[in-house]
């Protein structure tokens, strides 16, 4: 009864999130046969959910319906109670510091099993050492992400050569246990990736930037895919 409970309630979740939705688009993103799928849609209409719609054109729910919102399913509250000490655990220091209250907000407004749940979940991240200067370095980066600034780099790379970049930040990725900052090099007039616990000194200049097609993530990702970083 719980898996189907789980089922419908993520029926409505994404009939909520979108305008017209197809028996077939349901069935895999369930799991489930369509069969299932109307089985379950005659099982919500009969409890009350105003679906609209019907076998073979697609369903919705009418416009005025709502839920309660944060009616997880005990995987995906273990998935943010994960994501959060993972945060807390190798994210930079404000974000840390968001981690905490963010979790306790979570399990304040889950209902008792599933806070329970959360609570026996196993996964963790303990805290490594040696990370106060990258808790710092990745919160001028974040900043920058959002501020759209040039950062100037103080950088040693793994010949232990020091060189100075002024940098367009594109984006922070955590990459096995070191986080990579994805960058469009102004010294260098390419794409680039700096290890934060590489970077000596790291500086938000007052300068913006904005990008531009052969200048954005999307272009550094796209140079990744093609091994031109």
């Amino acid at each position: 009864m719980s898996r189907r409970a789980d089922r419908l309630f993520q029926i409505v979740q994404v009939l909520r999130g979108r305008r017209l939705t197809t028996a077939a688009l349901l069935a895999q993103r369930l799991g489930v046969s369509e069969r299932t799928v109307y089985r379950d849609i005659q099982a919500l209409s009969l409890s009350g959910v105003p679906v609209e719609g019907e076998a073979g054109i697609g369903y919705r729910l009418r416009a005025d319906f709502d839920v309660p919102p944060l009616m997880f399913t005990a995987m995906e509250v273990e998935a943010l109670v994960a994501g959060l000490r993972l945060l807390k655990a190798w994210g930079g220091g404000a974000l840390a510091a968001a981690a905490e209250p963010a979790l306790e907000k979570l399990m304040a407004a889950l209902p008792p099993p599933r806070r329970l749940a959360a609570q026996q979940s196993r996964v963790f991240a303990p805290e490594y050492v040696n990370q106060a200067h990258v808790r710092e370095a990745f919160d001028v980066v974040h900043g920058a992400l959002g501020a759209h600034k040039l950062l100037q780099l103080d950088y040693c790379d793994v010949q232990q050569r020091i060189t100075e970049r002024v940098v367009m930040p594109l984006g922070l990725f955590f990459w096995g246990n070191a986080w990579l900052l994805a960058t469009w090099c102004t010294t260098r007039e390419d794409y680039r990736s700096f290890r934060l616990d590489r970077c000596r000194a790291i500086r938000m200049l007052d300068d913006q930037f904005h990008e531009t097609p052969d200048r954005s993530l999307n272009g550094f990702l796209r140079a990744v895919r093609a091994g031109g970083s």
